[in-house]
């Protein structure tokens, strides 16, 4: 029964891998489009977010039934249910980056952008998402810790970013487009602070605890 349910544990661990670099690939997604005003890359998004959707009921199928079919022990069930909220966390960042896609429709390429600055959140961003799952695969607590920490540096580049815009509207009447082009700034803050989250759920998931240092749940 044990190799039974190790087995399918692994099959877990490859699709949350999955759902992960479909998260990282629709974040790259989003900004390319916006970068190059590329509404093929618009569509590429919105078909894309339907697969993570689509991914997050299949995984949460597995989760239920190695809950149901199985015996999992307290560390089992401590890292099953981390693998539920995990998912939600990803599916919502596949949500966010479909807002940056619709954002991207309505600039239309009409404000020049910080290419730079805002490619380089999303990058910071994505691979926030990319190190919590791999966090949780590898059963890694300094990596998810490292995630944690890590969301300050996202946070200093919204604040860069808004604070440059601040400046770049200051003279200007129309900033509608700016403030859509803020606004794509905070939803990458907040895929990374799902990543956040994520990484927390592993944390939970080896320590039972969360990093408020709430007991939620029994050792092993």
């Amino acid at each position: 029964m044990r190799e039974k349910f190790d087995e399918q544990l692994s099959y877990l661990h490859r699709e949350m891998i999955e759902m992960g670099a479909q998260c990282e690939e629709v974040i790259s997604l989003a900004i390319d489009a916006l970068v190059h005003d590329d509404v093929t890359l618009i569509e590429k998004v919105f078909a894309l977010e339907r697969e993570i959707d689509k991914k997050e009921r299949e995984i949460e199928s597995i989760c239920l039934r190695l809950l149901l079919q199985q015996q999992p022990i307290a560390s089992d069930l401590r890292e099953i249910s981390a693998a539920l909220k995990m998912i939600s966390d990803m599916e919502r960042i596949g949500d966010q980056a479909a807002e940056i896609a619709e954002i991207t429709k309505l600039i239309g390429g009409s404000v020049d952008i910080s290419e730079a600055h805002i490619k380089a959140m999303a990058k910071d961003a994505a691979k926030m998402v990319t190190d919590s799952i791999d966090s949780f695969v590898k059963l890694d607590l300094d990596l998810a810790r490292s995630v944690i920490v890590y969301d300050d540096v996202v946070d200093r580049w919204f604040d860069r970013i808004k604070n440059e815009l601040i400046v770049e509207t200051a003279e200007k009447k129309d900033i509608g487009d700016y403030f859509d082009l803020l606004m794509v700034a905070k939803y990458l803050e907040r895929i990374a602070d799902h990543a956040t989250n994520i990484a927390e759920w592993v944390e939970f998931s080896i320590t039972g605890e969360r990093p408020d240092n709430r007991m939620i749940t029994g050792g092993k």
